[in-house]
């Protein structure tokens, strides 16, 4: 028999407290943000977590696997971040400054020997892609075309990054250079730069120097299958509502094509995500230097928009006492969001296994604050 969704809410219920946990009252009043949430937009499943500079300190998770199924998400399952990606390219990239194989202000003709690049990009550097500020659109390079032919490419991934980033230099900027323009094209040219500069996919980069070192043993690419133990996994869903439908990760349309990698491919369990996010409370925590975690959390002076490394980074919120580093993602299947407030030393989790409309993983955020004490901004 197929349970009814709201009867799963209770039955499924899950939550995990690790050492160095939440008092028993802060854990109560995160817990009670994350019902109010889940019953309110109703999401297929929601997870929630905050971390503070010792790590994980309290994490949730309501909700099934598949839509009309029985099968409850637990704490071991792994969830797509969609374009929360960019950070962690943009950070790998700064691990290869400090390594002394990459530069800041290297010219794209460094980047990407043997390529026809317009005179017009003279002067662009790879800041002015991560911040996505270059002049690049998505549809310069990017279109219906792609999305209904990449899948068939049989090409390894860094000669199709190769070739889409050799077609975004071969014209001039559809763009005006400083303005920010958001698109994922930005970032798989920072993935094809990596490949350049490694010999090897931005996959193996990932897993490499930024997976291993940090410990982030769940982390993969594309629509996750497998949990943590092996078993089950949360699969995402395309539609909202009564239309919701679980899409198979082995099915070609369970995620963007591979090829976007770089912009928005990356899985991970929430206790990995949290480590990843405690990078940005501990300046690096010994695997970037402050230095670098300044770079990346930094927009450019008068920019527009703040959009720094990977991370939509306003100077000044109230709840932060500072600068706050966010950014959400979504491959329209899943939902993840983040918000990191460096100088309180906290940061804040919302995950979900269906699109941005429901609302759910970014609602989550301002209850989360508030039951920290502080108002949100």
């Amino acid at each position: 028999m197929i349970m009814d969704r709201r009867t799963v809410l209770i039955s499924g219920l899950a939550s995990t407290l690790p050492v160095g946990a939440a008092s028993a009252a802060e854990a109560s009043a995160y817990e009670a943000v994350l019902d109010k949430l889940f019953a309110e937009k109703a999401p297929v499943a929601l997870a929630g977590g905050v971390v503070t500079r010792d790590g994980l300190i309290w994490s949730g998770v309501r909700g099934v696997r598949q839509v009309g199924g029985s099968d409850a998400v637990t704490p071991d399952d792994r969830w797509h971040l969609g374009s929360n990606t960019k950070a962690m390219t943009a950070a790998l990239y700064a691990r290869l400054v400090e390594q002394g194989r990459a530069a800041w202000d290297a010219p794209l003709s460094t980047l990407f020997p043997g390529a026809a690049i317009d005179p017009a990009w003279s002067g662009v550097t790879i800041t002015d892609f991560i911040q996505h500020r270059a002049g690049l659109k998505d549809e310069d390079a990017l279109g219906m075309v792609f999305f209904m032919t990449s899948r068939d490419d049989p090409r390894p991934w860094p000669v199709q990054r190769r070739a889409i980033a050799e077609a975004a230099l071969a014209k001039p900027p559809t763009g005006a250079r400083g303005a920010f323009e958001y698109a994922n094209v930005n970032y798989i040219l920072v993935g094809a730069a990596i490949e350049q500069i490694t010999g090897g996919s931005w996959e193996d980069a990932m897993k490499a120097e930024v997976f291993t070192p940090l410990g982030l043993t769940s982390a993969g690419f594309g629509a996750p299958a497998r949990n943590v133990q092996g078993g089950a996994n949360a699969w995402g869903h395309e539609g909202e509502g009564a239309d919701r439908v679980a899409m198979d990760p082995a099915s070609p349309g369970s995620d963007n094509p591979l090829a976007l990698g770089p912009a928005g491919t990356v899985h991970m369990s929430l206790a990995d995500y949290a480590a990843w996010l405690k990078v940005f409370l501990t300046d690096g925590g010994g695997w970037l230097k402050p230095e670098s975690i300044a770079a990346l959390s930094t927009p450019s002076p008068g920019a527009d928009t703040p959009y720094a490394g990977g991370w939509i980074a306003p100077p000044h919120a109230p709840w932060a006492s500072g600068p706050v580093l966010m950014h959400e993602g979504s491959n329209t299947l899943w939902h993840a969001v983040a918000a990191v407030a460096p100088v309180r030393g906290v940061a804040f989790i919302g995950l979900s296994n269906q699109g941005p409309e429901a609302g759910a993983a970014n609602g989550l955020m301002p209850g989360l604050v508030r039951a920290l004490g502080a108002a949100p901004a």
